[in-house]
Protein backbone atom coordinates (compact mmCIF):
# COMPACT_ATOMS: atom_id res chain seq x y z
CA UNK A 1 0.00 0.00 0.00
CA UNK A 2 1.26 3.45 -0.93
CA UNK A 3 1.08 5.98 1.91
CA UNK A 4 -0.59 8.78 -0.05
CA UNK A 5 -2.73 11.58 1.35
CA UNK A 6 -5.56 11.02 -1.12
CA UNK A 7 -6.23 7.61 0.46
CA UNK A 8 -7.18 9.29 3.76
CA UNK A 9 -10.15 10.94 2.04
CA UNK A 10 -10.92 8.06 -0.33
CA UNK A 11 -11.44 5.66 2.59
CA UNK A 12 -13.44 8.12 4.71
CA UNK A 13 -15.74 8.98 1.78
CA UNK A 14 -16.65 5.29 1.49
CA UNK A 15 -16.83 4.48 5.20
CA UNK A 16 -18.49 7.61 6.64
CA UNK A 17 -19.76 9.72 3.71
CA UNK A 18 -22.37 11.56 5.82
CA UNK A 19 -20.00 12.39 8.68
CA UNK A 20 -18.92 16.07 8.94
CA UNK A 21 -15.29 16.55 7.83
CA UNK A 22 -14.67 20.30 7.81
CA UNK A 23 -16.49 23.38 9.07
CA UNK A 24 -15.80 27.10 8.79
CA UNK A 25 -18.48 29.41 10.14
CA UNK A 26 -21.89 28.36 8.86
CA UNK A 27 -20.52 26.26 5.98
CA UNK A 28 -19.43 22.64 6.10
CA UNK A 29 -18.41 19.58 4.09
CA UNK A 30 -19.23 15.99 4.92
CA UNK A 31 -16.61 13.46 3.85
CA UNK A 32 -18.80 12.55 0.87
CA UNK A 33 -19.31 16.18 -0.17
CA UNK A 34 -15.61 16.95 0.24
CA UNK A 35 -14.70 13.98 -1.93
CA UNK A 36 -17.09 14.97 -4.70
CA UNK A 37 -16.02 18.64 -4.69
CA UNK A 38 -12.36 17.60 -4.77
CA UNK A 39 -13.07 15.38 -7.78
CA UNK A 40 -14.72 18.26 -9.61
CA UNK A 41 -11.86 20.62 -8.83
CA UNK A 42 -9.35 17.97 -9.82
CA UNK A 43 -10.86 17.68 -13.28
CA UNK A 44 -10.72 21.45 -13.75
CA UNK A 45 -7.08 21.55 -12.64
CA UNK A 46 -6.21 18.72 -15.00
CA UNK A 47 -7.94 20.61 -17.80
CA UNK A 48 -5.77 23.62 -16.98
CA UNK A 49 -2.68 21.50 -17.57
CA UNK A 50 -1.75 20.59 -13.99
CA UNK A 51 0.16 17.30 -14.02
CA UNK A 52 1.77 15.35 -11.17
CA UNK A 53 4.64 17.34 -9.69
CA UNK A 54 3.33 20.76 -10.74
CA UNK A 55 3.21 23.29 -7.93
CA UNK A 56 -0.06 25.15 -7.42
CA UNK A 57 0.49 28.17 -5.18
CA UNK A 58 -2.41 29.47 -3.10
CA UNK A 59 -2.54 33.02 -1.70
CA UNK A 60 -5.65 33.14 0.36
CA UNK A 61 -7.26 33.57 3.75
CA UNK A 62 -8.90 30.56 5.37
CA UNK A 63 -11.88 29.16 3.46
CA UNK A 64 -13.49 25.78 2.78
CA UNK A 65 -12.67 25.91 -0.92
CA UNK A 66 -8.99 25.61 0.03
CA UNK A 67 -9.77 22.36 1.86
CA UNK A 68 -11.33 20.90 -1.30
CA UNK A 69 -8.37 22.16 -3.34
CA UNK A 70 -5.98 20.49 -0.86
CA UNK A 71 -7.73 17.15 -1.43
CA UNK A 72 -7.98 17.64 -5.20
CA UNK A 73 -4.25 18.24 -5.54
CA UNK A 74 -3.44 15.24 -3.33
CA UNK A 75 -5.50 13.03 -5.64
CA UNK A 76 -4.25 14.41 -8.95
CA UNK A 77 -0.59 14.63 -7.97
CA UNK A 78 -0.38 18.41 -8.01
CA UNK A 79 1.70 19.94 -5.22
CA UNK A 80 -0.10 22.15 -2.69
CA UNK A 81 2.03 25.27 -2.05
CA UNK A 82 0.34 27.87 0.19
CA UNK A 83 1.86 31.35 0.45
CA UNK A 84 1.42 33.50 3.55
CA UNK A 85 -1.85 35.40 3.14
CA UNK A 86 -0.40 38.43 4.93
CA UNK A 87 2.45 39.03 2.49
CA UNK A 88 2.61 42.28 0.60
CA UNK A 89 2.35 41.93 -3.21
CA UNK A 90 6.08 42.56 -3.51
CA UNK A 91 6.84 39.77 -1.05
CA UNK A 92 4.31 37.50 -2.76
CA UNK A 93 6.01 37.91 -6.14
CA UNK A 94 9.25 36.61 -4.66
CA UNK A 95 7.61 33.68 -2.89
CA UNK A 96 5.33 32.67 -5.76
CA UNK A 97 8.18 32.94 -8.26
CA UNK A 98 10.34 30.73 -6.07
CA UNK A 99 7.90 27.84 -6.50
CA UNK A 100 7.82 28.09 -10.32
CA UNK A 101 4.10 27.22 -10.18
CA UNK A 102 1.68 26.08 -12.84
CA UNK A 103 -1.09 28.27 -11.39
CA UNK A 104 -1.64 30.94 -8.74
CA UNK A 105 -4.91 30.39 -6.87
CA UNK A 106 -6.38 33.23 -4.78
CA UNK A 107 -9.53 34.08 -2.86
CA UNK A 108 -11.59 37.09 -3.85
CA UNK A 109 -9.85 39.24 -1.23
CA UNK A 110 -6.50 38.68 -2.94
CA UNK A 111 -7.80 38.67 -6.50
CA UNK A 112 -6.80 42.19 -7.59
CA UNK A 113 -3.33 42.00 -6.07
CA UNK A 114 -3.12 38.38 -7.19
CA UNK A 115 -3.52 39.36 -10.83
CA UNK A 116 -0.52 41.66 -10.54
CA UNK A 117 1.49 38.92 -8.84
CA UNK A 118 0.47 36.34 -11.46
CA UNK A 119 1.41 38.73 -14.26
CA UNK A 120 4.78 39.42 -12.67
CA UNK A 121 5.51 35.72 -12.30
CA UNK A 122 4.02 34.80 -15.67
CA UNK A 123 1.39 32.25 -14.61
CA UNK A 124 -2.41 32.05 -15.00
CA UNK A 125 -4.58 33.31 -12.13
CA UNK A 126 -7.39 31.16 -10.75
CA UNK A 127 -9.93 32.49 -8.27
CA UNK A 128 -11.40 30.05 -5.74
CA UNK A 129 -14.82 31.77 -5.90
CA UNK A 130 -16.43 35.20 -5.56
CA UNK A 131 -15.74 38.22 -7.72
CA UNK A 132 -12.59 39.53 -9.35
CA UNK A 133 -10.15 38.63 -12.11
CA UNK A 134 -9.16 35.08 -12.94
CA UNK A 135 -11.04 31.88 -13.74
CA UNK A 136 -13.63 30.95 -11.05
CA UNK A 137 -12.63 27.46 -9.88
CA UNK A 138 -15.87 26.68 -8.02
CA UNK A 139 -18.03 27.85 -10.93
CA UNK A 140 -16.00 25.80 -13.44
CA UNK A 141 -16.18 22.75 -11.15
CA UNK A 142 -19.99 22.73 -11.15
CA UNK A 143 -20.10 21.22 -14.63
CA UNK A 144 -17.47 18.55 -13.89
CA UNK A 145 -18.32 15.01 -12.80
CA UNK A 146 -18.36 14.42 -9.04
CA UNK A 147 -17.85 10.67 -9.24
CA UNK A 148 -14.89 10.22 -11.54
CA UNK A 149 -11.28 11.33 -11.48
CA UNK A 150 -8.55 10.04 -13.74
CA UNK A 151 -5.98 8.25 -11.51
CA UNK A 152 -2.76 10.23 -11.32
CA UNK A 153 -0.45 7.39 -10.37
CA UNK A 154 0.93 9.48 -7.50
CA UNK A 155 3.34 7.59 -5.22
CA UNK A 156 4.22 8.02 -1.58
CA UNK A 157 7.65 9.44 -2.37
CA UNK A 158 6.18 12.12 -4.64
CA UNK A 159 5.92 15.69 -3.38
CA UNK A 160 2.62 16.44 -1.67
CA UNK A 161 3.19 19.99 -0.39
CA UNK A 162 5.68 22.83 -0.32
CA UNK A 163 5.60 25.15 2.68
CA UNK A 164 7.59 28.36 2.61
CA UNK A 165 9.95 29.44 5.35
CA UNK A 166 12.54 32.19 5.67
CA UNK A 167 16.25 31.68 6.06
CA UNK A 168 18.88 33.85 7.72
CA UNK A 169 19.47 35.71 4.45
CA UNK A 170 15.84 36.80 4.14
CA UNK A 171 15.27 34.64 1.05
CA UNK A 172 12.31 32.28 1.24
CA UNK A 173 12.87 28.54 1.01
CA UNK A 174 10.29 25.96 -0.04
CA UNK A 175 10.17 22.96 2.29
CA UNK A 176 9.18 19.91 0.24
CA UNK A 177 7.09 17.29 2.07
CA UNK A 178 6.23 14.00 0.41
CA UNK A 179 2.94 12.12 0.69
CA UNK A 180 4.67 9.55 2.90
CA UNK A 181 6.06 12.26 5.16
CA UNK A 182 2.70 13.92 5.78
CA UNK A 183 0.93 10.57 6.10
CA UNK A 184 3.37 9.45 8.82
CA UNK A 185 3.34 12.80 10.62
CA UNK A 186 -0.44 12.60 11.00
CA UNK A 187 -1.11 8.87 11.40
CA UNK A 188 -0.04 7.98 14.96
CA UNK A 189 -2.05 10.63 16.84
CA UNK A 190 -5.06 9.88 14.66
CA UNK A 191 -5.03 6.25 15.75
CA UNK A 192 -4.10 6.55 19.41
CA UNK A 193 -6.31 9.43 20.49
CA UNK A 194 -10.01 8.97 19.87
CA UNK A 195 -11.24 12.55 19.84
CA UNK A 196 -14.18 14.78 19.20
CA UNK A 197 -13.95 17.82 16.98
CA UNK A 198 -10.62 19.58 16.50
CA UNK A 199 -10.51 23.38 16.37
CA UNK A 200 -7.71 24.43 14.02
CA UNK A 201 -6.38 27.82 15.10
CA UNK A 202 -3.72 28.13 12.39
CA UNK A 203 -3.96 29.92 9.05
CA UNK A 204 -4.06 27.60 6.07
CA UNK A 205 -0.57 28.57 4.90
CA UNK A 206 0.96 26.94 8.00
CA UNK A 207 2.24 23.37 7.93
CA UNK A 208 1.13 22.96 11.55
CA UNK A 209 -2.50 23.62 10.71
CA UNK A 210 -2.62 21.00 7.96
CA UNK A 211 -0.81 18.44 10.10
CA UNK A 212 -3.33 18.94 12.90
CA UNK A 213 -6.18 18.71 10.40
CA UNK A 214 -4.77 15.52 8.85
CA UNK A 215 -4.47 13.95 12.31
CA UNK A 216 -8.19 14.47 12.75
CA UNK A 217 -9.03 13.31 9.22
CA UNK A 218 -6.96 10.16 9.72
CA UNK A 219 -9.34 9.40 12.62
CA UNK A 220 -12.33 10.43 10.44
CA UNK A 221 -13.05 13.33 12.76
CA UNK A 222 -14.29 16.88 12.29
CA UNK A 223 -11.93 19.83 11.77
CA UNK A 224 -13.33 23.23 12.71
CA UNK A 225 -11.44 25.97 10.87
CA UNK A 226 -11.65 29.60 11.94
CA UNK A 227 -11.10 32.81 10.01
CA UNK A 228 -8.97 34.42 12.73
CA UNK A 229 -7.32 33.40 15.99
CA UNK A 230 -9.22 35.77 18.27
CA UNK A 231 -10.39 34.64 21.69
CA UNK A 232 -14.14 34.98 21.06
CA UNK A 233 -13.90 33.26 17.67
CA UNK A 234 -12.05 30.27 19.12
CA UNK A 235 -14.24 30.02 22.21
CA UNK A 236 -17.38 30.10 20.04
CA UNK A 237 -15.96 27.38 17.80
CA UNK A 238 -15.14 25.09 20.71
CA UNK A 239 -18.52 25.66 22.33
CA UNK A 240 -20.56 25.25 19.13
CA UNK A 241 -18.98 21.90 18.29
CA UNK A 242 -18.08 20.75 21.83
CA UNK A 243 -14.55 20.37 20.52
CA UNK A 244 -12.13 18.10 22.35
CA UNK A 245 -8.80 19.24 20.85
CA UNK A 246 -7.21 22.64 20.33
CA UNK A 247 -3.58 23.57 19.68
CA UNK A 248 -2.60 27.22 20.05
CA UNK A 249 0.71 29.03 19.98
CA UNK A 250 1.50 30.52 23.42
CA UNK A 251 0.37 34.03 22.43
CA UNK A 252 -3.05 32.74 21.34
CA UNK A 253 -3.49 30.61 24.47
CA UNK A 254 -2.78 33.72 26.55
CA UNK A 255 -5.40 35.58 24.53
CA UNK A 256 -7.94 32.84 25.27
CA UNK A 257 -7.08 32.63 28.95
CA UNK A 258 -7.39 36.39 29.36
CA UNK A 259 -10.93 36.31 27.96
CA UNK A 260 -13.85 36.32 30.38
CA UNK A 261 -15.41 33.27 28.72
CA UNK A 262 -12.58 30.76 28.82
CA UNK A 263 -14.68 28.64 31.19
CA UNK A 264 -16.84 27.83 28.15
CA UNK A 265 -14.05 25.52 26.94
CA UNK A 266 -14.95 22.73 29.36
CA UNK A 267 -15.28 20.21 26.51
CA UNK A 268 -11.53 20.35 25.74
CA UNK A 269 -9.71 17.09 26.47
CA UNK A 270 -6.42 18.08 24.80
CA UNK A 271 -4.83 21.54 25.15
CA UNK A 272 -1.53 21.58 23.29
CA UNK A 273 1.04 24.16 22.23
CA UNK A 274 4.37 24.66 20.52
CA UNK A 275 6.16 26.59 17.72
CA UNK A 276 7.87 28.87 20.27
CA UNK A 277 8.96 28.80 23.89
CA UNK A 278 6.01 27.98 26.17
CA UNK A 279 6.39 29.64 29.59
CA UNK A 280 5.77 27.39 32.64
CA UNK A 281 3.38 30.06 33.93
CA UNK A 282 1.19 29.61 30.86
CA UNK A 283 1.14 25.83 31.30
CA UNK A 284 0.09 26.26 34.93
CA UNK A 285 -2.69 28.61 33.87
CA UNK A 286 -3.89 26.05 31.30
CA UNK A 287 -4.13 23.38 34.00
CA UNK A 288 -6.02 25.74 36.30
CA UNK A 289 -8.45 26.74 33.54
CA UNK A 290 -8.95 23.28 32.05
CA UNK A 291 -8.27 20.70 34.79
CA UNK A 292 -9.70 17.86 32.70
CA UNK A 293 -7.63 18.61 29.60
CA UNK A 294 -4.37 16.81 28.83
CA UNK A 295 -1.59 19.30 28.04
CA UNK A 296 1.28 18.72 25.63
CA UNK A 297 4.03 20.92 24.23
CA UNK A 298 5.63 20.01 20.91
CA UNK A 299 9.01 21.17 19.64
CA UNK A 300 9.83 20.80 15.96
CA UNK A 301 9.83 22.55 12.61
CA UNK A 302 8.33 22.47 9.14
CA UNK A 303 11.36 20.52 7.97
CA UNK A 304 11.46 17.93 10.77
CA UNK A 305 7.91 17.71 12.07
CA UNK A 306 7.60 16.97 15.79
CA UNK A 307 11.01 16.32 17.33
CA UNK A 308 10.33 16.33 21.08
CA UNK A 309 7.22 16.39 23.25
CA UNK A 310 6.69 17.50 26.84
CA UNK A 311 3.79 15.57 28.35
CA UNK A 312 1.36 16.81 30.97
CA UNK A 313 2.77 14.64 33.76
CA UNK A 314 6.26 16.15 33.40
CA UNK A 315 5.44 19.86 33.13
CA UNK A 316 5.74 20.80 36.77
CA UNK A 317 8.96 18.82 37.36
CA UNK A 318 10.64 19.97 34.12
CA UNK A 319 9.92 23.71 33.82
CA UNK A 320 11.28 25.18 30.61
CA UNK A 321 11.92 21.79 28.98
CA UNK A 322 10.65 20.93 25.51
CA UNK A 323 10.38 17.28 26.52
CA UNK A 324 11.68 13.94 25.40
CA UNK A 325 12.20 12.56 21.91
CA UNK A 326 8.91 12.27 20.03
CA UNK A 327 7.61 9.00 18.60
CA UNK A 328 9.57 7.94 15.51
CA UNK A 329 12.31 10.58 15.82
CA UNK A 330 15.96 10.40 16.87
CA UNK A 331 17.96 13.29 18.26
CA UNK A 332 21.55 14.01 19.19
CA UNK A 333 23.61 16.97 20.36
CA UNK A 334 26.59 17.93 18.21
CA UNK A 335 28.66 20.73 19.75
CA UNK A 336 25.50 21.85 21.49
CA UNK A 337 23.28 21.90 18.39
CA UNK A 338 20.16 19.73 18.47
CA UNK A 339 20.11 17.49 15.39
CA UNK A 340 17.44 15.01 14.37
CA UNK A 341 16.46 12.37 11.83
CA UNK A 342 13.24 10.43 11.26
CA UNK A 343 11.13 8.67 8.61
CA UNK A 344 9.04 11.86 8.30
CA UNK A 345 11.86 14.26 7.49
CA UNK A 346 11.36 16.75 4.67
CA UNK A 347 12.73 15.99 1.21
CA UNK A 348 14.84 19.11 0.86
CA UNK A 349 14.32 22.71 -0.17
CA UNK A 350 12.67 23.13 -3.54
CA UNK A 351 15.12 23.96 -6.31
CA UNK A 352 17.80 24.80 -3.73
CA UNK A 353 20.36 21.98 -3.44
CA UNK A 354 22.87 24.25 -1.70
CA UNK A 355 20.48 25.05 1.16
CA UNK A 356 19.46 21.39 1.37
CA UNK A 357 23.07 20.25 1.66
CA UNK A 358 23.74 22.89 4.31
CA UNK A 359 20.73 21.72 6.35
CA UNK A 360 22.11 18.20 6.80
CA UNK A 361 25.29 16.80 8.25
CA UNK A 362 27.47 14.48 6.20
CA UNK A 363 25.92 11.48 7.97
CA UNK A 364 22.33 12.56 7.31
CA UNK A 365 21.18 14.39 10.45
CA UNK A 366 19.08 17.56 10.11
CA UNK A 367 20.60 20.63 11.73
CA UNK A 368 17.83 22.39 13.69
CA UNK A 369 19.99 25.44 14.33
CA UNK A 370 18.93 25.35 18.00
CA UNK A 371 21.34 24.98 20.88
CA UNK A 372 20.08 22.54 23.50
CA UNK A 373 20.93 20.75 26.72
CA UNK A 374 19.74 17.35 27.93
CA UNK A 375 19.43 16.00 31.46
CA UNK A 376 20.10 12.44 32.59
CA UNK A 377 16.49 11.41 31.87
CA UNK A 378 16.55 12.58 28.26
CA UNK A 379 14.59 15.82 28.70
CA UNK A 380 15.79 18.52 26.32
CA UNK A 381 15.83 22.28 26.83
CA UNK A 382 16.50 24.88 24.13
CA UNK A 383 19.12 27.33 25.41
CA UNK A 384 19.94 29.39 22.32
CA UNK A 385 20.19 29.32 18.57
CA UNK A 386 22.93 28.87 16.05
CA UNK A 387 20.92 30.63 13.38
CA UNK A 388 19.90 34.27 13.41
CA UNK A 389 16.25 33.91 12.45
CA UNK A 390 13.62 35.25 14.85
CA UNK A 391 10.62 33.11 15.78
CA UNK A 392 7.72 35.25 16.84
CA UNK A 393 4.19 33.94 17.38
CA UNK A 394 4.85 30.87 15.24
CA UNK A 395 6.26 32.90 12.35
CA UNK A 396 9.86 33.04 11.15
CA UNK A 397 11.41 36.46 10.51
CA UNK A 398 14.76 37.18 8.90
CA UNK A 399 16.58 40.08 10.63
CA UNK A 400 18.45 40.87 7.41
CA UNK A 401 15.19 41.32 5.50
CA UNK A 402 13.77 43.77 8.05
CA UNK A 403 17.08 45.64 8.19
CA UNK A 404 17.02 46.07 4.42
CA UNK A 405 13.63 47.79 4.55
CA UNK A 406 14.65 50.02 7.47
CA UNK A 407 17.91 51.19 5.89
CA UNK A 408 16.19 54.29 4.47
CA UNK A 409 14.25 55.13 7.62
CA UNK A 410 14.52 58.91 8.20
CA UNK A 411 17.18 59.74 10.77
CA UNK A 412 18.73 56.27 10.82
CA UNK A 413 22.49 56.07 10.34
CA UNK A 414 22.55 52.32 10.98
CA UNK A 415 20.04 49.68 11.98
CA UNK A 416 20.21 46.15 13.35
CA UNK A 417 17.34 43.77 14.06
CA UNK A 418 17.31 41.12 16.78
CA UNK A 419 14.77 38.94 18.57
CA UNK A 420 14.01 39.75 22.20
CA UNK A 421 12.75 36.85 24.38
CA UNK A 422 9.08 37.31 25.22
CA UNK A 423 6.71 35.15 27.29
CA UNK A 424 3.76 35.73 25.00
CA UNK A 425 5.29 35.67 21.50
CA UNK A 426 8.42 33.58 22.08
CA UNK A 427 10.41 36.48 20.69
CA UNK A 428 9.51 39.96 19.52
CA UNK A 429 11.23 41.76 16.65
CA UNK A 430 13.39 44.62 17.95
CA UNK A 431 14.89 47.33 15.72
CA UNK A 432 18.04 48.94 17.08
CA UNK A 433 18.98 52.29 15.54
CA UNK A 434 22.15 54.33 15.46
CA UNK A 435 20.67 57.79 14.99
CA UNK A 436 22.05 60.46 12.70
CA UNK A 437 23.13 63.70 14.43
CA UNK A 438 20.09 65.64 15.58
CA UNK A 439 17.62 62.83 14.79
CA UNK A 440 14.92 62.03 17.33
CA UNK A 441 14.30 58.54 18.70
CA UNK A 442 11.65 56.99 16.43
CA UNK A 443 8.41 55.62 17.83
CA UNK A 444 7.22 52.08 17.27
CA UNK A 445 4.21 53.43 15.35
CA UNK A 446 6.48 55.41 13.02
CA UNK A 447 8.67 52.39 12.29
CA UNK A 448 5.66 50.16 11.65
CA UNK A 449 4.11 52.80 9.37
CA UNK A 450 7.36 52.90 7.39
CA UNK A 451 7.06 49.14 6.82
CA UNK A 452 3.29 48.96 6.30
CA UNK A 453 3.45 48.54 2.52
CA UNK A 454 6.74 46.66 2.49
CA UNK A 455 6.55 43.78 4.94
CA UNK A 456 3.87 41.59 6.51
CA UNK A 457 2.80 42.81 9.94
CA UNK A 458 4.35 39.89 11.82
CA UNK A 459 7.76 41.15 10.62
CA UNK A 460 7.23 44.64 12.07
CA UNK A 461 9.31 45.56 15.14
CA UNK A 462 7.35 45.67 18.39
CA UNK A 463 10.27 47.22 20.24
CA UNK A 464 12.65 50.07 19.34
CA UNK A 465 16.06 50.70 20.88
CA UNK A 466 19.02 52.98 20.16
CA UNK A 467 22.76 52.39 20.44
CA UNK A 468 25.82 54.54 19.85
CA UNK A 469 27.25 51.91 17.47
CA UNK A 470 26.21 48.52 16.10
CA UNK A 471 28.73 45.76 16.99
CA UNK A 472 30.03 44.22 13.77
CA UNK A 473 32.58 41.61 12.72
CA UNK A 474 35.89 43.25 11.69
CA UNK A 475 36.40 41.36 8.45
CA UNK A 476 32.92 41.30 6.94
CA UNK A 477 31.00 44.01 8.79
CA UNK A 478 28.21 41.59 9.74
CA UNK A 479 26.05 42.47 12.72
CA UNK A 480 27.09 40.64 15.89
CA UNK A 481 23.51 40.00 16.93
CA UNK A 482 24.33 38.25 20.16
CA UNK A 483 26.32 41.29 21.29
CA UNK A 484 23.43 43.57 20.33
CA UNK A 485 20.97 41.40 22.25
CA UNK A 486 23.15 41.22 25.33
CA UNK A 487 23.58 45.00 25.33
CA UNK A 488 19.80 45.49 25.21
CA UNK A 489 19.07 42.90 27.89
CA UNK A 490 21.74 44.34 30.18
CA UNK A 491 19.84 47.63 30.37
CA UNK A 492 16.99 45.85 32.13
CA UNK A 493 14.33 47.72 30.18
Amino acid sequence: MELVIGSVFDNAAVAVPARPAAVLGERSFTYGELSRQANRMGQVLTGLGVVPGDRVVTWSDNNLESVALFVALARTGGVFAPANARLSPEEAVEMVGLARPKLLVVDSGHAEAGQAVADAVGVPLVRLSGTGPGLDLVAEARSASADTLVPSGVGERDAHAVFFTSGSTGKSKGVVLSHRCNWLRSRTPGLLEPRGATVCTFPMFHMGGWTIALQSWQARGLVVFTDRAEADVLINAVQAHQAAYMNCIPAVWRRVLDADRHQDLASLRFATSGTSATPPELLADLKAAFPNAHRRVFYGSTEAGSVTMLDDADMESRPGSCGQVHTGAEVRLDRGELQTRSPFMFDGYFDNPEATAEAFTDDGWFRTGDLAEADDDGFYSIVGRVKDVIRTGGETVSPAEVEGHLADFPGAAEVAVVGIPDDRWGEVVCAVFVLAPGAAMPSTDAVQAHLSDRLARFKHPRRIEAMDAIPRTPATGQVRRRDVLEAILSTGR
